[in-house]
């Protein structure tokens, strides 16, 4: 069953929760806070605003003066290490568990809020003595262990600005992105474990700052425990600096402006180089705790996991800053969930009473794939919501998801969102009717629509381009170092409009439900992950054997995609199966192995119009056997 072929609007079925669910919901009526919201949106970001901790109050909500660059929270003081972390270790919640993390090997580690806090803070202490200060740019490259949130909660708590690169990615990838944000400080690990290997990450990251040696000072956290080189000047471990008298328990948090930025993400765009979202302090800290709160519903006696990687939005939003900001606590795992055996997340979910699961589609269809026997030798009754992020989720894996794991009573949420808006935009919560495979409805405060090329609301069935018509806090402030870049991307599309441009398609049935059915523009989603053609093609051609190539997402039961490429060759070169495996390996490293075509096809031409546009339309027909439509403007 593929992506394509099911995410379709169907009415037939509902899926309502108990009574129980509903009667401790955090939004019990969605409809009336929806209108109430929309009614008012700058006096409901108030309201959500005032729950939190300001060092200085607001003195205007909303500065729309130059838009599509809003302000959230203008005048307003802050800083988002003040809500994770500082009002909590003055409260009860201090010896609270923040974190719980097992690594795949199976050593386990907790903290509570006293604990992390105090981590943070020395490790705050020693960003600060290596020289860096507020504005100042710090690149993370690391595993998904509790060091990793520990950098970025240093990093928002003296105001420098955190660009975590996610650690599939490889020394290119890496430095491309180190580059863009002229970080002269590097954190990462001297691996991490994987399915029962190292990877190489201080190996990686070496090679990255052979490329980009803007990069001064280099952090190493001994994770793997393999012998690395060090570079003497340049390269410290983490244990060894946080050992030295610099790295006192007490460190100042940095006031910081609502509007001050807190970190740059990475996301692939539809040219080659990645695009650096940025987001602030003061609005996205509103948008992800409350977005948090009311869709999951947390819980003081809740334990939240979050199954995703930090180096990914998912991450940032649900793994680190909502749930620290709401006093939760955190599950975090370091490896495969099907290492060594396939019910690894089973026993997790088991062990440490897991009450809500958050996770992605490919993940889930990955491990049903292994039947339903692995699960049901766990009691899993601890689960109260489940979770789903990073594509559309098909029927089959949602009906699997709800009564293999969730035994029929555990609501899902499938949310619909990505890097650039900060959290959910279309989202159920708890108290909602549930239709398989559809995202719901809007959260409160956010204005969807599903139109047409000339900004026309879409009738119900009727497919068209998914829009956000009003801002909303948690939406990004610019592309790091390219704001024409950003209007063009995002809120071009509608002239007289401020309307931002998802770039998806979907459709609203007559119920309002929005069902998400892919990308409009040259963006891939494998395994959740964004992934651009062009970032695709440009490493193909980087190959001294290829001349042009074009890559294509065609639909996998697993992965939701898979990478199609096809390439010309240069002249004096041969198609060949261990050409296949030399761009695989090429790819590979470039880019990273997220990235890797499943086939790569040698053509002697590429459909293009007569304009030069590759046609990808027509190359994906082909690749799936299907009728290639109307190919009247390619050229001759």
């Amino acid at each position: 069953m593929s992506a394509e072929e099911t995410f379709v609007p169907s009415t037939s079925e509902w899926f309502y929760p108990t009574e129980d669910i509903v009667k401790q919901a955090a939004i019990q009526d969605y409809e009336t806070v929806y209108q109430e919201a929309i009614a008012d949106s700058e006096g409901f970001w108030a309201r959500r605003a005032e729950t939190l901790a300001w060092y200085q109050r607001w003195e205007k909500v909303l500065d729309k003066s130059n838009a599509p660059f809003y302000k959230w929270f203008v005048g307003g003081k802050t800083n988002i290490a003040l809500n994770a972390l500082d009002r909590h270790v003055k409260t009860w919640r201090r010896n609270k568990l923040a974190l719980i993390f097992e690594g795949e090997p199976g050593d386990k580690q907790t903290f509570s809020y006293w604990r992390l806090w105090q981590e943070v803070n020395k490790f705050g202490n020693v960003l600060r003595s290596m020289g860096i200060k507020k504005g100042d740019r710090v690149t993370i490259y690391m595993g998904r262990i509790p060091e990793l949130i520990i950098a970025m909660l240093a990093c928002a708590k003296i105001g420098a600005v955190h660009s975590v690169v996610y650690g599939g990615f490889s020394e290119h990838a890496l430095a491309d992105r180190i580059e863009d944000a002229q970080s002269r400080v590097l954190i990462t690990c001297d691996g991490a474990w994987l399915r029962g290997s190292i990877v190489e990450l201080k190996k990686i990251a070496d090679q990255a700052v052979h490329r980009s040696p803007v990069v001064e000072t280099v952090i190493v956290v001994k994770r793997t425990g393999q012998d690395v080189p060090m570079q003497a000047g340049r390269d410290f471990w983490y244990h060894d600096l946080m050992a030295l008298p610099i790295a006192s328990t007490k460190c100042e948090t940095e006031v910081m402006d609502a509007e001050d930025p807190l970190f740059i993400l990475y996301t692939s765009g539809t040219t080659g180089k990645p695009k650096g979202i940025l987001h602030t302090h003061g609005g996205y800290q509103v948008y992800t705790s409350t977005t948090l709160n009311w869709v999951f519903d947390i819980k003081d006696e809740d334990r939240f996991w979050c199954a995703a990687d930090p180096g990914w939005i998912t991450g940032h939003s649900y793994i680190v800053y909502a749930p620290l900001i709401l006093g939760a606590t955190e599950i975090i795992y370091e490896g495969a969930p099907n290492y060594p055996y396939p019910n690894r997340w089973w026993k997790i979910v088991e062990e440490y009473g897991v009450t809500i699961l958050y996770t992605a589609p490919t993940a889930i269809r990955g491990l049903m794939r292994f039947g339903d026997a692995w699960p049901k030798r766990h009691d899993l009754s601890s689960l109260r919501l489940l979770g789903s992020v990073g594509e559309p989720i098909n029927p089959e894996a949602w009906k699997w998801f709800y009564n293999v794991i969730g035994k029929g009573k555990c609501p899902i949420m499938d949310t619909w969102w990505m890097t650039e808006t900060g959290g959910f935009l279309i989202t159920p919560m708890p108290s909602v009717g549930l239709k398989p495979g559809s995202c719901t409805r809007p959260f409160p405060g956010i204005e969807a629509d599903v139109v047409d090329d000339s900004g026309k609301s879409c009738p119900p069935g009727v497919e068209g381009k998914l829009v956000i018509k009003t801002p909303w806090p948690g939406m990004l402030r610019t592309i790091y170092g390219d704001p024409d870049r950003m209007v063009k991307t995002y809120f071009s599309a509608y002239p007289g409009t401020h309307w931002y441009l998802a770039g998806d398609s979907a459709r609203k049935d007559e119920d309002g439900y929005f069902w998400v059915i892919g990308r409009i523009d040259d963006v891939i989603k494998v395994s959740g992950y964004r992934l651009g053609t062009a970032e695709i093609e440009s490493g193909l051609v980087s190959h001294p054997a290829v001349a042009e190539a074009a890559a294509i997402g065609i639909p996998d039961e697993v992965r939701g995609n898979v990478i199609y490429a096809y390439c010309v060759l240069r002249q004096g070169h041969q198609g060949s199966e261990a050409l296949v495996d030399a761009l695989k390996t090429h790819i590979r490293n470039e880019i990273g192995p997220i990235a890797i075509p499943s086939k790569i096809e040698f053509v002697s031409v590429l459909p293009k119009t007569r304009s030069g546009k590759i046609m990808r339309r027509v190359l994906k027909a082909r690749a799936q056997g299907l009728p290639e439509g109307d190919i009247s403007t390619l050229e001759e």
